[in-house]
């Protein structure tokens, strides 16, 4: 799915369109914490983080983890530093109205799929 199209899906606003107008999503990671994002497997292509987490940080976060674009939901706005930050970067960032569940169901039914996660230990092993 092209970004542009992935806009228009979750009704999101595009803050940073970013260096690639043609730029396809292809898998989905959502969050909410720092430390779950790091779970994210690296070297991922055209992955798309799509979290509530509006800070500088989630896009340094990207950056490192090779994220092709940023989706912030439930309405939140990301302050300036973030959107320039973003905007540095050359990576996408855009916002929706729509909750975290919302919009990753509707980028899992138009073809988005989940992403790979860095192996865990089974908490059960630990007993």
């Amino acid at each position: 799915m092209r970004l542009d199209e992935l806009a228009m899906t979750i009704e999101g606003e595009t803050l940073v369109r970013g260096t690639r107008s043609d730029l396809q999503i292809e898998h989905a990671y959502a969050a909410d914490l720092l430390s779950d994002v790091l779970s994210l497997a690296e070297g991922e292509d055209r992955t798309t983080l799509v979290t509530g987490m509006i800070n500088p940080q989630v896009m340094r976060m990207a950056e490192i983890l090779s994220i092709a674009a940023v989706i912030v939901v439930r309405g939140k706005l990301p302050p300036q530093s973030m959107v320039e930050y973003a905007q540095e970067l050359g990576i996408p960032l855009l916002a929706t109205r729509k909750t975290l569940f919302e919009t990753c169901g509707l980028m899992f039914a138009h073809g988005v799929s989940p992403c790979q996660t860095k192996p865990v230990h089974d908490m059960r092993d630990h007993q």
